[in-house]
């Protein structure tokens, strides 16, 4: 049962990461990212090709992934979202699209395969990350033997929600979120540089997606379309822990990554996610706005 608990939680500790900057982004710019999820992808892709071109283990692919993946989605942001403020479904069907462009660049090595040129890395085939030998094996925790890299996904999770939990909280650029958040229009009367903050929102949610793909780099295979199912767990967390609230996706993420994890233990996989689903349903009709709304739907 503890093993089950500690998977539960280290599942859970990856969607934490994917939902943190969806949560941001969606309560602050309105935006629905179905990109998102390839942020997560590309962060995956990063560690291959450091560990390839590089030589560099997982320790190097935790801060080039960030930058990467902020890289892109500043650009995102600045070429495509910044024209689709307030247009919801605009927004949803725009960054739908750029998830499959981005996933068919990948998929065609960014077009490169057309001239014959292969990228060691990329493509369609599987890849796969090895992980360091100090995070191999298990660690006795309290006379309990957990897994060493599950251990090390938690505690990165902890220390990038602590990072984005002072950045919002202790900073101005944070501050200038959550009032935006509460009231773009008085926000920007107030001489805030809504498009500004929200393109470094955008980034900061990206980079954490991409945190979150090298995490999975390292015990799933990496593949283009490997994040086409996190984009919705991600939004499974903002729904039921309210848009916005940090504190609500980090306990939606432990309920949700739990309950997958008991249900999977006592059934199997499939039971689990349709277990999941009714928590969420059940979430929405009796909290619309979420557990720890922030602001409303």
């Amino acid at each position: 049962m503890v093993d089950t608990l500690f998977i539960g939680l280290s599942v859970g500790s990856v969607l934490l990461l994917v939902a943190l900057g969806l949560a941001i982004t969606y309560g602050a710019m309105g935006v629905i990212n179905m990109a998102h999820g390839e942020m997560v992808m590309l962060g995956a892709y990063t560690t291959v090709m450091t560990s390839t071109w590089l030589g560099l283990g997982i320790w190097w692919s935790l801060p080039i992934a960030f930058v990467v993946t902020a890289l892109v989605g500043l650009l995102i942001e600045r070429l495509i979202i910044r024209r689709l403020y307030g247009r919801l479904l605009d927004t949803l069907l725009a960054t739908w699209g750029v998830a499959i462009l981005i996933q068919q660049m990948i998929r065609l090595e960014f077009g490169l395969s057309f001239f014959g040129i292969h990228i060691q890395g990329l493509g369609p085939g599987l890849q796969n990350m090895s992980i360091p030998d100090v995070l191999a094996g298990t660690i006795n925790i309290f006379g309990a033997e957990f897994n060493k890299y599950r251990v090390f996904m938690i505690l990165v999770c902890a220390l990038m929600t602590g990072v984005t939990w002072f950045i919002m909280y202790k900073t101005s650029v944070g501050m200038q979120v959550r009032a935006i958040i509460r009231n773009a229009r008085m926000a920007a009367a107030c001489g805030i540089d809504v498009k500004r903050v929200n393109a470094l929102t955008f980034a900061f949610g990206s980079g954490l997606a991409g945190v979150a793909g090298v995490l999975m780099a390292g015990f799933k295979t990496v593949f283009p379309d490997m994040s086409t199912p996190m984009v919705v767990d991600g939004f499974l967390v903002v729904v039921v822990g309210g848009i916005g609230s940090l504190i609500g996706s980090i306990l939606a993420a432990g309920l949700l990554g739990q309950v997958n994890a008991l249900v999977a233990w006592g059934h199997n996989d499939v039971i689990a996610r349709a277990v999941v689903f009714a928590v969420v349903i059940l979430t929405i009709v009796l909290k619309p706005n979420g557990l720890f709304a922030y602001k409303r739907r």
